[in-house]
């Protein structure tokens, strides 16, 4: 029989083995780049143009397939919020590129710092579908662009022109009002009012040309010189409006006439209302017996003159690859990005 101290380590033996043990996996690791052509659209769907044209793009060939070749992604176009970019991107070089991945298929174009003439153009070319515009803090295009552009636009419903400050001024809206009979909202928003008192000048120019817009339904129009004459005119030529704004808009006199006409309209915002939610800076108005009134409109000037060799220089498309100006890299950064451009063609 054995002893007590051999059946103990016989016990203790037993308690002391395991099973071999199994391997252990190693980390499994994913592969971004295999993920379907519907789940990266989707993830594309989900984020900003600006930001697609400066970062999926770059990432992989899959992705910028993704990112260049699904013209649904580039339907309805924003390239707005980003402000801050204004002297590091091109952005009408970025929206040339937005529209054209659209593939004729544009319905929407919202831009900030993001249209100029050519673009314009360019949009008028491309998006014969185009049914809304929103243009913001877009200098480089003048009414004669617009006018050019506008006509190819007959679905247009949708209409921003928002401190846009070289259009209106030569009976432009009234070419809207013609070309663009589906109208339904229009925004002509200035940085600040001002009081003109020159000679041959029309305060009701451009709301006489607003008032072609028969089936307005909203109507946006802040710091604008209008005055009762133009405003009445609007008001019994566009029949369907919904809702009115004219804040800051100080020629207006608002009599009884006229409130009778508005008391049809369920949303309106006098000259003198809150702009506490207003979109932009809020400026104070320039009043033409005011002893600084020229400095005012004429601005503190740019850091380029227009038609200057700089301002050319500056606005040059070869300077432009995906977004980045190409001097502005080190000499690292500008042969990576070359050779990402390469890859793209």
């Amino acid at each position: 029989m054995p002893s007590s101290s051999s059946s103990r380590r016989r016990r203790d033996g037993r308690r002391g083995r395991h099973p071999p043990t199994a391997p252990v996996p190693a980390e499994e690791t994913r592969n971004w780049a295999e993920l379907p052509l519907d789940a990266i659209s989707a993830i594309l769907h989900k984020l900003d143009h600006v930001d697609i044209l400066m970062g999926p793009s770059q990432v992989c060939r899959s992705w910028r397939g993704a990112a260049r070749d699904e013209p649904e992604l580039w339907r309805r176009i924003n390239m707005l919020g980003h402000a801050d970019l204004e002297h590091e991107l091109n952005f009408p070089g970025m929206a040339q590129a937005a529209v054209r991945r659209s593939a004729g298929r544009c319905e929407a174009f919202w831009g900030e710092y993001a249209c100029d003439h050519d673009l314009l153009l360019y949009l008028a070319d491309q998006a014969s579908s185009l049914k809304s515009l929103r243009l913001i803090s877009c200098y480089n295009f003048e009414d004669e662009g617009l006018q050019e552009a506008i006509v190819k636009f007959p679905l247009l419903e949708e209409l921003e022109l928002s401190l846009c400050a070289n259009v209106g001024e030569s009976g432009v809206f009234g070419v809207v009002g013609r070309a663009c009979p589906q109208l339904k909202r229009f925004r002509l928003s200035k940085d600040v009012f001002y009081d003109f008192e020159a000679s041959g000048y029309d305060k009701d120019d451009e709301a006489l040309g607003i008032a072609t817009m028969h089936e307005l339904r909203s109507l946006q129009l802040f710091g604008n010189c209008l005055t009762n004459k133009g405003l009445t005119a609007i008001l019994d030529n566009c029949r369907h409006l919904e809702s009115l704004d004219i804040r800051h808009c100080f020629n207006v006199n608002m009599d009884d006439a006229l409130r009778a006409k508005c008391g049809r309209i369920s949303t309106v915002r006098l000259p003198n209302d809150s702009t506490d939610d207003y979109d932009f800076e809020v400026q104070e108005p320039v009043w033409a017996d005011s002893g600084s009134f020229l400095g005012d409109y004429m601005g503190s000037g740019s850091d380029y003159e227009l038609d200057s060799e700089d301002y050319d220089d500056y606005c040059d498309p070869s300077r432009y690859l995906d977004g980045v100006y190409e001097d502005e890299l080190n000499e690292e950064d500008r042969m990576l990005l070359r050779g990402m451009h390469m890859l793209m063609k």
